[in-house]
């Protein structure tokens, strides 16, 4: 897979690894996406006591994990197993899929160009990167009209032939639900309260993403195939979130965004 990450990700982030050693007490992987080093000590890969890891995990497994800490200057991250919900590791393998996808767009473009596909492939990465997190997003914002793909500075025939290849074989979700929350809680450890309420929400099923915007709003993005869908996953999502804030000393409110 072409889809690489700079840097170190974000703690909190979900990230796919390949395990590639196993321990008595601990679990070394590759982070997929950026190709850095990661251990999972043996009290995150399962709650409960653990008698044989290897139970768990094996060398060569597919895992996703959720960053816990990140040691820069020994370029060390801790991740996670256990704290990764089933609707979350089913929406991080599905965004990889999409990715997935795209690379095989551009390698379908390449071959019929007879071009090498990394060198197709990197400077339009380069180019969405600043918008998007990957090409998944752009490419569907090209359907639906929402993104200009002369904006990646292609020539006329190699546009041509990626627009028609991105239409052919990708269909935009149908159904997309915005809105805002509005979190706020006045306890010594708010911040900590805030954060634990989105995590409630995030363990949540459905296609969603919760951004922060600032000032203690966070924007919050559903998709789905209908609107009985996607307001079955906005009532999840929502309600443990506000309730957990109002719990703890806190002011919690979502307002809906409508489509202009």
């Amino acid at each position: 897979m072409l889809y690489r990450k700079e840097g170190f990700p974000e703690e909190g982030e979900l990230v796919m690894c390949t395990v590639t050693s196993v321990q008595y007490n601990s679990v070394f992987v590759v982070l997929d996406e950026s190709g850095k080093s990661g251990m999972i000590h043996i009290s995150e890969v399962s709650p409960g006591r653990i008698r044989n890891i290897r139970d768990y995990v094996v060398e060569g497994k597919k895992v996703v994990c959720k960053v816990l800490r990140i040691h820069r200057e020994r370029g060390h991250i801790d991740l996670s197993l256990r704290r990764v919900s089933d609707g979350q590791r089913r929406r991080k393998v599905n965004q990889l899929k999409k990715e997935q996808v795209c690379e095989k767009i551009l390698e379908f473009v390449a071959n019929n160009l007879k071009t090498d596909l990394k060198k197709l492939y990197k400077p339009i990465f380069e180019k969405v990167s600043g918008e998007y997190e990957g090409l998944s997003d752009c490419f569907i914002d090209i359907v639906k009209e929402k993104y200009d793909i002369k904006n990646l500075g292609l020539d006329k025939k190699t546009e041509e032939m990626l627009e028609n290849t991105i239409r052919q074989r990708i269909k935009p979700e149908m159904v997309e639900i915005k809105g805002e929350f509005s979190l706020v809680s006045y306890a010594p450890n708010g911040m900590e309260i805030v954060k634990k309420a989105l995590q409630k929400g995030e363990e949540m099923d459905g296609d969603f993403i919760i951004r922060y915007k600032g000032a203690g709003k966070y924007t919050l993005e559903i998709t789905a195939e209908d609107y009985k869908e996607a307001e079955d996953v906005l009532s999840k999502v929502t309600k443990p979130v506000i309730d957990y804030v109002v719990e703890n000393e806190g002011e919690a409110s979502f307002t809906r965004i409508d489509k202009k």
